[in-house]
């Protein structure tokens, strides 16, 4: 098949969770295929056993599909040159690596693991960088036999020329020449017959046709000794583009290990996934504008890796954060109280009216789970608040005109029949304006009162309502209490 149609590739290691920087390969492999009208393909490496994850596959499928990353082939939808996970696919690569071994691109060794590191802890003291000396490139014919007759384990290693240079393009960086003499006998296929990430990628890419080789920076090293196996198999070579790391500070790579968030945890805390879409795309590449709001197919749109860059890219959480709260404005009600309710359960809060939970969270919230602590004391007043809380210079309140307006109103509350924003709202402002008082004036003891705390979401009427009549006037009464003592 002519290689006219753009194909990308996602090939993450199901290791377990989905970090922010696979996600963006796998986000920017997308939209680079649908920008061009190409196809986007999902494909599982999972021959590096020993880090293998049960359940971590599924968890790739369903985050891209969350997320609204669909691919063309994949492990569950097949396709043309399948299938489409490594450790399916193992018995093709050991005939490719003899390939090269006939031709002179690759050999067995037979050295021990024992003498691998005794060898790379030698090159170590000695202040200079591990190369395999290429001692079994040199072993006869007879011996490699003999060997091989015994059962002798081996491993199968690329053949680099010792001498001139290898150049590749990438479509960021340009064009990247390296010595031969520098890179060193990597292997191919390892003693349980298994290929190394490195030869399979070459291969795989090779087969399922992949023509833009999208991966981070840190394969950048690597590239040569691709571009040398794409050469000796006499294939064509796919364009590179390396993207840039995505890094917690100027020193740090974001890591799960060191306790940096994947996706999952974002998901957790609360954050929108279109929210964290939208961020990610914005980590090491720039549309050429102002615009920082982006749906899915408005990335598609406007992605070009013109706009990629070649530094390092920052997470910042309070971008992330902001980018957030923007998102969480635009929710309808009806959305904004589903994100919501799980988080209004663990507060205690779910019986509530949520229209006005929904009129006073929503233009505050910046992170859903924000809201326990935020409508705390909806729950549960804590009781052992100060009365200095009850004088405020703004509204002209103190403990004693504080304790008048309590007086007055709590009668008047007790008495009143409808208990809903409307009748609240017109009793309250009708005895400000009856005893010539400020709104504020009456307001602020009132949602002291009700709240034990001086900043809340919502004003005294909205909380009113939300704790209910009877709840409301225990608390009042309370606060009248307090000023009394």
């Amino acid at each position: 098949m002519e290689k006219t149609t753009v194909r990308t590739r996602f090939a993450p290691s199901p290791t377990g969770y989905m970090h922010i920087g696979n996600l963006r390969s796998a986000l920017y492999a997308y939209l680079f295929a649908k920008s061009h009208g190409g196809k986007f393909i999902l494909r599982i490496e999972d021959t590096d056993l020993a880090r293998y994850v049960e359940g971590a596959v599924d968890l790739v499928y369903r985050v891209l599909k969350e997320v609204g990353i669909h691919w063309d082939e994949g492990p569950d939808v097949g396709g043309d040159y399948g299938p489409y996970i490594q450790s399916e696919r193992k018995d093709m690569y050991l005939p490719y690596a003899e390939q090269l071994i006939k031709s002179g691109h690759a050999y067995r060794c037979f050295c021990t693991k024992e003498e691998i590191e005794e060898a790379r802890a030698q090159a170590q003291a000695e202040g200079r960088a591990y190369k395999y000396d290429k001692k079994c490139l040199h072993l006869s014919k007879a011996e490699i036999e003999r060997k091989l007759a015994e059962g002798i384990p081996y491993v199968i290693r690329q053949n680099v020329p010792t001498s001139g240079t290898t150049s590749f393009t990438d479509e960021i960086f340009g064009t990247i020449t390296v010595d031969n003499e520098t890179l060193d006998d990597g292997v191919l296929i390892k003693a349980d017959k298994m290929p190394t990430y490195n030869f399979a990628n070459v291969i795989d890419d090779h087969l399922m046709q992949i023509t833009h080789v999208m991966r981070g920076m840190e394969y950048l090293s690597s590239t040569p000794k691709y571009n040398l196996l794409y050469e000796a198999f006499g294939w064509e070579i796919p364009k590179y583009i390396h993207m840039p790391p995505v890094m917690r500070d100027a020193q740090h790579k974001l890591s799960k290990r060191d306790g940096d968030a994947s996706y999952e945890d974002f998901i957790n805390k609360g954050y929108l996934k279109e929210a964290i879409v939208n961020y990610i795309s914005l980590l090491g590449w720039n549309p050429g504008d102002e615009r920082e709001k982006f749906t899915l197919n408005e990335l598609v749109e406007a992605f070009s890796i013109k706009g990629l860059s070649k530094s390092p890219a920052i997470f910042d959480p309070l971008k992330l954060r902001w980018l957030n709260a923007q998102y969480i404005r635009e929710l309808s009600a009806e959305d904004f109280t589903r994100h919501a309710m799980p988080y209004y359960e663990k507060a205690g809060i779910a019986h509530m009216n949520t229209d006005i939970l929904c009129k006073i969270l929503q233009p505050r919230v910046e992170v859903f789970s924000e809201l326990p602590e935020m409508v705390d004391f909806l729950a549960k007043l804590d009781e052992g608040y100060s009365i200095e809380l009850f004088t405020n210079k703004k509204s002209k309140t103190d403990a004693q005109i504080s304790r008048e307006v309590l007086e007055f109103v709590i009668p008047e509350l007790k008495a009143l029949e409808a208990w809903d924003e409307t009748h609240i709202h017109d009793l309250l402002m009708g005895l400000a304006q009856a005893r010539e008082m400020k709104n504020g004036t009456l307001l602020w003891p009132v949602r002291i009162a009700l709240a034990g705390k001086q900043v809340t979401p919502g004003g005294a009427i909205e909380i009113a309502v939300l704790l209910g009549k009877c709840e409301a006037i225990r608390r009042l009464e309370l606060g009248l209490e307090k000023l009394k003592a």
